[in-house]
């Protein structure tokens, strides 16, 4: 291959390329695998920073009883900082050249990705209740029409807005954001149908699951690209298609969370674009793509009986070309082609676990570890030689993430003394969740003793103390 400019401008024999190019550096990968950059679909990286702090929970509990509390007393421009960095090194390291994010203090996330010369297409969070960033719903509006203005266009970052997800933006909110996105032109990435509970609540209050609802208040479109949808039925599964949404697979989150099993081999043939996400290293608990092919392609054949149902080719593309079209970049990255941007990995093929060598597509997905990656290329420029990492300082990472990991244990170590006193629960979240709050919207998010009719708590959210 050559490159130049950041973009591939030949692929052929060797002797060819050399004889046509020039080259002012040389990589020699002789013996290795050289692959279009892995995209990592749906994360939110500076949650690595809470890497471990919640674990065999389902998506309810570990989102109200520990996330939430936790992002309300620790979640700052520093800390979000602080663990892209940490994501970034990792995501890197592992060979992911691309990945699609959504969490607060996006722009300051975005100038730690485009510095470490990472590819993104990142989405500022928003949700009707004040979080770190943004204390309002207007706020979160106005730093998202900031930021999209800021990167639009930008080499590396494609600015998104990104909706939490059905259940914690209204009606009108979510029609307010499809408007933001037909004017600017930037993706929804939003989190769809990931759980039961989910599409119970949202079929009682809205007389549809979650495609359908979404369908029926227009906000389906070729920009959307939707996290986990996980409980689809055919219907949905045709609407996805039909209106060109992406959808990304996070299988091992997914388990870990017990959400379910998304059905994808039936979006595969009914030819919507999936694509593969680590989701955050919160519910995971890496960012590593090599261990999402794998348990995507398992996990597929043990939920259907057929170990047919989906390949390791069609799980490498899932991580590359196919991760590409979900999140609508297929026209710039997912495959070595001539013009194409230059995301390239070289993995080594020599290692014991990968040794003896028969099917490449089988060694790629089955026995690949991020490890086994080398060298990494974004844009046309090495970022990681050799196993060492070019524009991050690894060690310098490692040191910020343990300090901020002190911090968030002791704040943590108050909430988890009041986990198991629903009054305390109440109080934290009504406290450490800026208010003015949505207090109606926060107290469908609770465990359903907090929300008991007869609870002497619910005078509390009807009038929150302190």
């Amino acid at each position: 291959m050559a490159v130049e400019r950041g973009r591939i401008v030949a692929v052929g024999k060797r002797s060819d390329i050399v004889s046509q190019y020039a080259a002012r550096e040389v990589i020699d990968a002789t013996g290795r695998a050289v692959l279009p950059g892995l995209i990592n679909g749906h994360t939110h990286v500076p949650m690595t920073l809470f890497r471990g702090i919640a674990d065999d929970l389902d998506l309810q509990e570990w989102l109200t009883k520990y996330i939430f509390p936790a992002e309300a007393k620790n979640v700052t421009e520093e800390f979000v900082r602080a663990g892209t960095q940490l994501g970034l090194a990792e995501m890197i390291r592992g060979g992911t050249t691309t990945y699609c994010d959504m969490y607060y203090f996006e722009d300051a996330v975005a100038d730690e990705t485009e510095r470490a010369g990472v590819r993104g297409l990142l989405g500022e969070t928003v949700i009707d209740f004040p979080v770190p960033d943004n204390k309002t719903w207007p706020d979160a509006m106005r730093y998202t029409d900031n930021f999209v203005r800021k990167w639009k266009g930008h080499a590396l970052i494609t600015p998104a807005i990104a909706p939490h997800a059905p259940y914690t933006v209204s009606e009108a909110h979510l029609r307010e954001v499809k408007a933001f996105s037909d004017r600017t032109g930037a993706p929804v990435v939003i989190h769809v149908a990931e759980t039961r509970k989910e599409v119970a609540d949202i079929t009682r209050d809205h007389g549809a699951s979650p495609v359908e609802y979404l369908s029926r208040i227009g906000f389906l479109g070729p920009r959307d690209i939707f996290a986990h949808t996980v409980h689809l039925t055919d219907q949905e599964i045709n609407l996805l298609k039909q209106n060109g949404v992406g959808s990304v697979h996070n299988p091992q989150s997914n388990m870990k969370l017990g959400s379910g099993v998304a059905p994808v081999p039936q979006m595969l043939r009914a030819g919507v674009a999936v694509g593969l996400g680590t989701d955050g290293a919160a519910s995971n608990n890496d960012l590593d793509m090599w261990e999402e092919m794998d348990t995507a392609a398992k996990l597929a054949k043990v939920a259907t009986f057929d170990p047919k149902v989906i390949t390791a080719e069609e799980a490498l593309a899932m991580a590359t070309i196919n991760g590409a079209r979900a999140l609508h970049m297929d026209y710039d990255v997912g495959s070595l082609e001539v013009g194409k941007r230059a995301d390239i990995v070289v993995v080594d093929l020599d290692s014991l676990h990968q040794t003896p060598r028969y099917n490449i597509y089988s060694h790629l997905v089955y026995a690949t570890k991020a490890a086994d990656v080398r060298t990494v290329v974004i844009e046309g420029r090495v970022v990681m030689r050799d196993r060492r990492l070019l524009t991050l300082n690894e060690e310098l990472i490692k040191q910020k993430a343990r300090a901020i990991r002190e911090r968030v244990s002791r704040s943590l170590s108050a909430l988890w003394r009041l986990r198991n006193s629903d009054c305390g629960l109440m109080r934290a979240a009504l406290c450490h969740v800026a208010l003015p709050c949505n207090i109606r919207r926060l107290a469908k998010l609770l465990p359903l003793s907090i929300r008991n009719p007869n609870s002497a708590i619910r005078n509390q959210i009807r009038r929150p103390r302190g």
